[in-house]
């Protein structure tokens, strides 16, 4: 499927020209000022980059269509043809000007860190957070500095899906300060009271617009149009419009009119980010991230299941045991938690209770999967525990045993038995559901590797990387499992 669209996307692009369409991907989850949906009207979609992509179509004599896209997607999307180009926020990498047709900067941003009002004198500088937690966006620049931070410094680098929770979380104490760029940080800080942004530059670098390599025609027109709107001030009437204007953007222009060279990244904490990686530079350098990752995902989702069975017992045996009332109690409860999304109920552990009690990540991370993969063990439990033959059951009563001695010595075991095929099969499914988590920081190996992917351009290497992790941890898991099974079918009398 992906072969051919591929092979169709270079015909798909033609016909969208020929019918006077250029259609952008943008992600409107990113927010103003670069794109979002009006909140006077959510059908419309406002942003300066709405404004610079309708500015690119009608220099080309199209009718802007925005598709939306996942940021992290937008490259790939390119490439495979649902778009012409993507706008959204989206940053000048040596990667993408490798990978992809990169349209000339039109807009220079400072990464720049942002701490609690109360730290101002305390952290200016990377330096100065050695050992501490710093928050970002996954798969950005200010990532990668923190990467760096943290073999120079033991910065902790948090990964964000968004740049909301990490300024809330500042406020919070969750982190000690954020890396992001400026235009970012200034747009938080006037909604979220209680953090300051640090003057000093840590590094700077642009915006630009991405096309499919393929279509380098059509990023040189795109690029004479956003020269011309560099000469003629429509750029910098939209940037002052949105309140982003500054000096940087003159300075930019004056350059990128002039012809000269304008490096990726700048500044002397992102030296060694100004140079493309090839794939199997970047994956030596991303294995041991990807390890760790999944470690975590392996502690996490151990540690969850083996609470989620031992709640589920407790549930199943309470519907079966317990009075009318703990009955209904623990069934609302079941349909509770298999009637909701679990990435909800991750939000609600985490942020929604942030002000009644601030678990950390990986404790919420926890107690939300096994919270809600408990409700699930339970009914196979309760299964188990049913299929169990009531001749059985009366013969150890009449033998004298107690209702707690039948379901410990009797029922229990050879319910557990019944349920441990399933039981197997829902430590699969959680051990790729703890790929959820990411929404809570907490760095598991899916969002690792797609912070590899959206940093290296391609998913192949990463996606077949994360791939082997995960089969080596779930086949061994499996093959024990069949051979309790197997072990215990022998053993029956």
């Amino acid at each position: 499927m992906l072969a051919t669209a591929l092979v169709l996307a270079p015909y798909l692009a033609a016909a969208r020209a020929a019918s006077g369409e250029l259609r952008w991907a943008g992600d409107p989850e990113g927010g103003a000022p670069f794109v979002e949906a009006d909140p006077s009207n959510p059908d419309r979609l406002v942003g300066f980059d709405v404004e610079i992509a309708e500015l690119i179509a009608r220099g080309l004599g199209r009718q802007a269509r925005f598709i939306n896209i996942t940021f992290s997607s937008i490259d790939q999307s390119v490439e495979r043809g649902d778009a012409d180009i993507g706008l959204s926020g989206i940053e000048d990498t040596a990667a993408r000007r490798a990978k992809m047709a990169a349209t000339v900067p039109y807009y220079r941003f400072r990464e720049l860190l942002s701490v609690r009002d109360a730290d101002a004198t305390r952290f200016r500088s990377l330096a100065d957070l050695r050992g501490r937690r710093v928050g970002t966006l996954g798969g950005t620049i200010a990532y990668d500095l923190l990467l760096r931070a943290e073999r120079d410094f033991g910065i902790q680098a948090v990964s964000y899906d968004d740049d909301v929770h990490p300024y809330s979380d500042l406020v919070l104490g969750r982190v000690d300060a954020v890396l992001l760029d400026h235009v970012l940080a200034e747009r938080r800080r006037r909604t979220i009271p209680g953090f300051m942004i640090q003057p000093h530059i840590i590094a700077t670098s642009h915006y630009i617009g991405v096309l499919a390599a393929r279509d380098g025609a059509l990023r040189d027109r795109v690029n004479e149009i956003l020269r011309g709107a560099m000469r003629d001030g429509s750029l910098e009437r939209i940037f002052r419009k949105w309140g982003v204007w500054n000096d940087d953007q003159a300075a930019l222009y004056e350059r990128v009119l002039a012809g000269a060279d304008v490096a990726p990244v700048s500044g002397m904490d992102a030296a060694d980010l100004s140079l493309p990686l090839s794939g199997w530079e970047a994956a030596r350098r991303y294995l041991p991230a990807l390890i760790r990752a999944a470690a975590v995902t392996m502690v996490l989702s151990c540690l969850a299941m083996a609470l989620a069975v031992a709640l589920g017992i407790g549930i199943a045996s309470g519907r079966i045991y317990g009075g009318k009332l703990a009955r209904a109690l623990l069934t609302g409860y079941v349909e509770a938690m298999r009637g909701t999304p679990l990435l909800l109920q991750l939000f609600v552990l985490y942020y929604g209770l942030a002000e009644v009690v601030r678990l950390p990540a990986f404790a919420a991370a926890l107690l939300g999967l096994a919270l809600n993969y408990a409700a699930y063990e339970s009914e196979i439990y309760r299964g188990a525990l049913e299929a169990v033959p009531a001749g059985q059951l009366e013969a150890a009563r009449m033998l004298g045993l107690s209702e707690a001695q039948v379901l410990r010595l009797v029922r229990g075991p050879q319910a557990f038995r019944f349920a441990l095929a399933p039981m197997t099969n829902d430590f699969v499914a959680l051990l790729k559901d703890s790929s959820l988590v990411s929404v809570l920081t907490v760095m598991e190996l899916t969002k690792q590797t797609q912070i590899f992917a959206t940093n290296l351009g391609n998913w192949v290497l990463p996606g077949l990387l994360c791939a082997a992790l995960y089969l080596a941890m779930s086949l061994p898991l499996a093959a024990v499992a069949r051979r309790l099974e197997r072990s215990w079918k022998e053993r029956k009398p």
